[in-house]
């Protein structure tokens, strides 16, 4: 009896994503998709809280793309990826929200995004007091540039440069040309640089000190 409940579970690890979603399409494997909510959780999150720049709405989203998926597991085609199926759904519901809050302009859409890593690149081993909390403040200003960028480029830069995407990767969700992701990429990062620098207000930034932004020194 055990060793049938470790061949189970050890089965259940060893799905692909696209095999465990098709249990949750056939037979609403509660097994399975518990499986996905916690290798997907932690990156869905993310999406949400850059996308929106805020980490409780960002929370709020993530269960809701989970239920979503739930909702629409009939209409997952096994001939697609699994995680172009979810990362279109949660940001379908990103984009929803946006709107919204669109409506209420009162609403921030550059609050902190949580417990995010740094934006800036580390440029010291061990830096300081004072180099922690310059990085901390620069990491809040990419933060709020990001924040700035219309809905359609914010999309490609966090799927492209936070969850490290393929520009064909990027295209199979927005379903869009490739050549378009990277023509919106090229027109994000231009305004990205001018946003920054002006933020920055230095020329000395990290920035401002490139001539033309390279996505990985900032975000």
């Amino acid at each position: 009896m055990k060793e049938s409940i470790f061949a189970t579970v050890a089965s259940l690890f060893s799905m692909t994503d696209e095999q465990a979603m098709w249990r949750v399409r056939m037979t609403d494997d509660p097994h399975a998709f518990a499986q996905l909510v916690r290798r997907w959780e932690a990156p869905i999150q993310r999406l949400c809280c850059r996308m929106l720049g805020d980490a409780h709405k960002g929370q709020d989203l993530t269960q809701d793309a989970f239920s979503r998926v739930y909702a629409k597991r009939k209409e997952y085609q096994p001939s697609g990826r699994f995680s172009t199926f979810l990362w279109r759904i949660a940001l379908n519901l990103c984009y929803d929200e946006l709107r919204r809050l669109k409506r209420r302009p009162e609403a921030p859409l550059n609050s902190a995004a949580g417990e995010d890593e740094d934006a800036i690149p580390h440029l010291s081993p061990a830096p300081g007091p004072d180099a922690l909390l310059l990085r901390q403040e620069e990491s809040e200003i990419v933060r709020h540039a990001v924040a700035q960028l219309s809905e359609a480029y914010r999309s490609v830069v966090v799927l492209r440069h936070y969850e490290n995407l393929k520009f064909r990767e990027i295209a199979e969700v927005l379903g869009i040309p490739e050549g378009t992701v990277k023509s919106r990429m090229s027109e994000a990062l231009t305004q990205l640089h001018r946003h920054l620098c002006h933020s920055f207000g230095r020329e000395d930034s990290i920035v401002c000190k490139t001539q033309r932004l390279e996505p990985r020194l900032v975000l």
